[in-house]
């Protein structure tokens, strides 16, 4: 069992024992969404902790989607909720990367595929750039920031 889903079961068992009905809610979200994950496909396997990040990075992203969508139609309250599973999802998450950083790493990307093409990339190769900065990466930015940074680069 991967060392993330480990802690997320010891944590449930400590929300159990301390009543934190928030927080027990959420890591059983956390834990049925892992599962989910682990059976789909063709036959069911462990997940690695990458993996399991990436589950979790997802869920981060529904609580926030859904709670700008509650801000929006005045549901505060609802909103509120979906924040807190959010920071709560986020304890478990890696540190994200600056704005700072994310630059660097699309520098890096662009200066190993100028590498392997023998010239400066375009837009052409934004494909291969994103695929070396998001391994770069590690999960620990969005996809869409590692995007940003690319494009005002190429």
């Amino acid at each position: 069992m991967s060392e993330l889903k480990e802690r997320l079961r010891t944590d449930m068992t400590a929300a159990m024992k301390a009543k934190d009905t928030l927080r027990l809610a959420t890591l059983r979200m956390l834990l049925a969404a892992i599962q989910t994950a682990e059976v789909a496909g063709s036959e069911a396997r462990e997940l690695s902790d990458a993996e399991v990040i990436a589950v979790l990075q997802k869920e981060a992203k529904k609580r926030n989607e859904s709670a700008e969508v509650y801000t929006q139609a005045g549901r505060g309250e609802l909103a509120a909720n979906e924040h807190a599973e959010a920071r709560i999802i986020d304890e478990y998450l890696p540190t994200q990367l600056t704005e700072a950083e994310i630059a660097d790493l699309a520098d890096t990307a662009i200066a190993q595929v100028a590498e392997q093409i023998g010239e400066r990339p375009g837009m052409r190769q934004m494909g291969q750039v994103m695929k070396i900065a998001t391994a770069l990466a590690e999960g620990k930015a969005d996809g869409s920031r590692i995007s940003a940074a690319v494009k005002a680069r190429l």
